[in-house]
């Protein structure tokens, strides 16, 4: 017996799609795309690349989200006059295959709903991460690569170019520090939400007792500036400091200083660079990297100030954020958005999707 479709199922659907895009909304999507066609095709707009980058990556942004739109309400249509076409002839087997679209129609809808969510001012813009471990020795330092290795899979996996600009090497195992960018579509918005503090539980390979060990990790992400931005760093507030490479990079790794550090004087914050072989080169994306932090500094003392005046007590985004629990049973839990996960394995080999899908609806209704 193939599986039973209500008819209510497709009109569920058509009104998600409403209910996530007004027509005033579409109407104003649709202008935009074609204001953004007559901008593109305008002489002399490559006079300024970025500028003209920047109009493409809009105009694709904006044309890849109208197409769907259309293009699921259309499916819907179709599929609904497929799936009476084949109530009325007792196909089983279309039957089958229609209850199988539908699926893949309410996942498309997910996604759509999802991307709804990424409209906060730095969402779509690439992102730094900075991965630090905390107490817990060896093991919090083994954590530490850990999660590194784990968001460059995930990065991996969902399309999205990786750069491990700067790992600190830990005197045992695993790493003191990494820090990554991210570039892709909404990679801030999605990796955004998993800001805060990691704990992982687990029989520590590194104790010979065997005993049970608890270690944490900090994970802090911050937008990528674009030139946009207005944040100015006068050089009489930085100090710069060049040192030899300790992690991979090529032959010139240990060799020169070609490594960056960059010591904001004012806030005290550090950022190092060693990506790249030459020194001017980790100089310039160190920089971006520092203006990038110092943005989002800025972001969250507006924030505060916004939510001192509201009179709002609840606590901040992103303090503590989730559990890894491989002993005595296996799971990792999401402490903010209670999501959770039974393999343990596939969350540390990327599969996160779970995780920043709920991380994002839950933010987005903090917001309304």
């Amino acid at each position: 017996m193939s599986q039973e479709i209500s008819p209510d199922e497709f009109s569920n659907l058509e009104a998600r799609i409403s209910d996530i895009f007004q027509p005033d909304e579409v109407d104003q999507l649709t202008a935009d795309v074609l204001r953004l066609e007559e901008q593109t095709s305008e002489p002399g707009v490559w006079k300024d690349r970025e500028v003209a980058e920047g109009l493409i990556s809009d105009l694709s942004v904006k044309r890849r989200l109208l197409d769907e739109v259309e293009s699921l309400r259309a499916a819907i249509s179709d599929l609904r006059e497929l799936w009476q076409l084949a109530r009325q002839l007792e196909d089983d087997k279309e039957l089958a295959s229609a209850a199988q679209e539908l699926s893949a129609l309410v996942s498309r809808v997910d996604k759509l709903e999802e991307g709804s969510m990424l409209s906060g001012e730095y969402d779509a813009r690439s992102a730094v991460m900075v991965i630090r471990s905390g107490a817990g020795g060896d093991d919090a330092t083994d954590f530490a690569q850990m999660l590194m290795r784990m968001y460059l899979r995930y990065a991996e996996i969902i399309g999205y170019k990786a750069y491990l600009l700067e790992a600190s090497q830990a005197v045992g195992a695993g790493i003191r520090s990494a820090t990554i960018r991210f570039d892709g579509r909404f990679a801030f918005g999605k990796l955004s939400v998993e800001s805060g503090t990691h704990r992982l539980v687990r029989m520590s390979p590194f104790n010979s007792a065997g005993k049970r060990q608890t270690s944490f990790a900090a994970v802090e992400v911050i937008p990528l500036i674009e030139s946009s931005d207005e944040i100015e760093v006068p050089e009489s507030d930085i100090r710069v400091d060049v040192f030899k490479s300790s992690g991979p990079g090529g032959q010139s790794v240990n060799t020169t200083d070609s490594a960056v550090r960059i010591t904001h004087i004012p806030t005290g914050t550090v950022v190092s660079c060693q990506n790249e072989k030459s020194q001017l080169q980790n100089k310039i994306e160190a920089m971006r990297i520092l203006q990038s932090r110092l943005l989002e500094l800025r972001r969250i003392e507006e924030d505060a100030e916004k939510r001192r005046l509201a009179g709002d007590v609840r606590a901040s985004w992103g303090e503590q954020r989730r559990s890894y629990v491989l002993a005595p049973y296996r799971m990792v839990k999401d402490l903010i958005t209670e999501h959770e996960e039974n393999s343990p394995d596939d969350v540390f080999n990327g599969k996160l999707e779970g995780f920043i899908s709920a991380g994002i609806k839950w933010r987005s209704q903090q917001n309304r």
